[in-house]
């Protein structure tokens, strides 16, 4: 999922806007950087970002950048853009924090309020771990929500993931004696909780109990990102009582708050290892604070980008390779051959393009394509000579008969395919990296460390 799309989208749009307007600017003064401030400012309150935390933010902007001296090569703007960035990521976190399994069974206790999406998340993290090539097994110890087993057993069911559990027990502390036994030889066991209140002591006490039984390596609290700043305060409630390890923000794919939950948990001490971006079982996602931003300010995931790459292609200049050509103008009917063979192997096309600077300005139905399509049109291309490959421009009338007749489609799919090439080009080249401009380069190099 795209963040910066649906997800915060109104604090993405009025950050960029801030940004846009600041590389718009002939020179940067101190009326530039305040008037910037101002929109910085407004932007993150009205995205429930605490006040405070502006404002403290605000100061730190303004002073290093009315008093820091621009590294050499590096003009005035482009620090100052560079700044507004890196304080903007402090405000989610210095740094991302992965999940370790460094013991079996790993054994994850999970806590939340009511209604934070807390046993989706426990599936969809049994997923993701499933994924990562991890036994995992979940254990419903949630004796007080008439409806809990019966989600977690479907949810389970639909990823493969044993499941234990008894509807009919009320006694939440034999559940999870029970469930430990049973899967005591699994990499991973994680426990669902009942939601509580941080005022429900009486559940705040089963929590504390359940967390002396299990003796968890990990205790994972998940809050909802559309409570905004009353995150901080259930976060703290929740850390009195048991030594919180991590956090999972759910609820993130839409929400005015997030930007509020996410800048308050970051307070609290327990790192944002995971965020929630959707209604799927796959919509969890690791928490990077510096790509986070990245994505929010439209710049784009480049790391995530080739990541993916990674997975399918194993030498290091393969991947660098195919990224600079995505990223520039010069690209072929030969390469856009390549990069459909590959993306077949790394997801959805709008996927990958969402993690490409300036997504934004791709055409909406540029990534529209389905798979019937890309196999038809690499059939179209393998009927084509290499010179017609690599000079797309020399494919006329004539040659267009002889490449379908030999593909064994119509005259139509095969200029189909040479405006869908030339609408390609045209919005990959604006990706162009002497064209996104030194501030978004400097960026760029900071992600893809």
């Amino acid at each position: 999922m795209a963040i910066g799309g649906t997800m915060l989208g109104k604090l993405g749009e009025k950050l960029r806007k801030s940004i846009k307007k600041l590389a718009k600017m002939p020179i940067v003064d101190e009326k530039v950087v305040k008037e910037v401030i101002k929109d910085l400012q407004r932007a993150l309150i009205q995205a429930d970002v605490n006040v405070k935390l502006v404002f403290k933010l605000s100061k730190s902007i303004e002073k290093r950048a009315l008093k820091e001296e621009p590294p050499k090569g590096i003009t005035p703007k482009e620090h100052v853009i560079k700044i507004v960035y890196e304080e903007l990521t402090k405000l989610l976190g210095k740094k991302s924090y992965k999940l370790k399994i460094d013991k079996k069974p790993y054994k994850i206790l999970f806590v939340g309020l009511q209604g934070s999406g807390k046993t989706t998340t426990v599936a969809k993290l049994a997923h993701y771990l499933r994924l990562k090539g991890y036994n995992s097994a979940v254990v419903c110890t949630d004796t007080w929500r008439t409806a809990a087993y019966d989600q977690l057993k479907q949810l389970t069911e639909e990823i493969n993931v044993p499941m234990y559990g008894d509807p009919n027990e009320d006694n939440p502390i034999r559940l999870a004696k029970e469930g430990l036994n049973k899967f005591k030889n699994y990499d991973v066991i994680l426990f669902d909780t009942a939601g509580r209140h941080k005022n429900e002591k009486e559940l705040l006490d089963e929590m504390e109990m359940l967390s002396k039984e299990i003796n968890p390596d990990e205790i994972i609290l998940v809050i909802d990102g559309t409570i905004g700043q009353q995150a901080k305060s259930q976060a703290k409630a929740f850390s009195e009582r048991v030594k919180i390890g991590s956090i999972i923000v759910t609820k993130l794919d839409g929400s005015a708050k997030g930007g509020g939950a996410l800048s308050a948990v970051s307070e609290v001490g327990a790192p944002i290892k995971f965020i929630g971006t959707g209604e799927k079982i796959d919509d969890l996602e690791e928490f990077d604070p510096a790509r986070f931003m990245s994505r929010l300010l439209g710049m784009g995931d480049i790391k995530s980008l080739i990541e993916k790459f990674e997975r399918v292609v194993e030498e290091e200049d393969k991947i660098s390779e195919t990224v600079d050509t995505m990223l520039s103008g010069k690209f072929t009917l030969k390469d856009l051959k390549t990069q459909f063979e590959t993306m077949k192997k790394m997801g959805p096309l709008k996927q990958i393009l969402n993690m490409l600077p300036l997504a934004g300005n791709i055409p909406k139905n540029f990534s529209k394509i389905t798979e019937d399509k890309i196999k038809k049109y690499c059939v179209i291309m393998d009927s084509m000579t290499e010179e017609e490959l690599e000079n797309p421009r020399i494919i006329k009338y004539s040659r267009v008969k002889r490449i379908a007749r030999g593909a064994g489609v119509r005259n139509e799919d095969v200029r189909e395919l040479l405006r869908y090439y030339k609408t390609t080009k045209k919005a990959l080249k604006g990706f162009e990296r002497r064209k996104l401009g030194g501030p978004i380069q400097s960026i760029l190099k900071q992600i893809m460390r």
